[in-house]
């Protein structure tokens, strides 16, 4: 388990952060910019690997509705002037569908993603109505993300912890408050600026022609 640990708190950079022309290698060998230029190729393909994944899995029952409903659901690639304003506000890019899941790819390179998978699990309890499936998603998200060595624990602390144990006895709507709103500022103070400096993103908002595609 610490080992997992130390593993998040390290942010793989290679897939963060934008690489610098001519950038020195290991060994004192310079980087031609054809090397570069196949570097960045790799990582842009990396990325859009990556989010098609979470946009087609992002919404299982969102899928399920569109289906009943004979219709088809498709994620359309941002312009960079839409891209261009998640770095306003961290809400912007949290209520855009295809910054989401671009965040949540990044926050996977990071191997973090269990804070957005519980932001994201907390937001859809706090619309349930439910009695009885309030008390059921109340404990498959204390089992999921809080519990001690729970399968996507998120890091907070023992007193927060054993508040939540406590209030999911007679579940209520503000059960996971506390928790979701430090996971939140961690996020936005810490992952969310290295999302905007990276090599994806800064993609997205280079104002070049662009065929729209999903």
């Amino acid at each position: 388990r610490g080992h997992k640990r130390r593993a998040r708190r390290g942010p793989q950079s290679a897939v963060a952060l934008p690489h610098e022309p001519g950038r020195m290698e290991r060994g004192g060998r310079r980087r031609s910019g054809a090397e570069e230029g196949r570097m960045k190729r790799t990582i842009i393909k990396d990325w859009k690997a990556r989010l098609s994944y979470f946009l087609q899995n992002s919404s299982t029952s969102t899928k399920v509705k569109a289906k009943k409903a004979g219709k088809h659901r498709t994620y359309f690639r941002p312009s960079p002037e839409e891209a261009q304003l998640w770095s306003e506000a961290f809400d912007e890019l949290l209520a855009n569908k295809y910054g989401l899941a671009a965040f949540r790819a990044f926050l996977k390179s990071e191997f973090c993603e269990e804070n957005i998978e519980f932001w994201l699990a907390c937001e859809d309890f706090k619309k349930t109505k439910s009695p009885q499936k309030l008390t059921s998603k109340a404990k498959k998200i204390y089992n999921d993300f809080i519990e001690k060595e729970a399968p996507k624990e998120i890091n907070i602390d023992f007193q927060t912890k054993n508040m939540i144990a406590q209030n999911i006895q007679e579940a209520t709507h503000t059960c996971f408050s506390v928790a979701q709103k430090r996971v939140y500022s961690l996020m936005e103070n810490n992952s969310y600026p290295r999302f905007l400096e990276s090599e994806f993103y800064q993609e997205l908002c280079k104002k070049t022609p662009i065929t729209r595609g999903t």
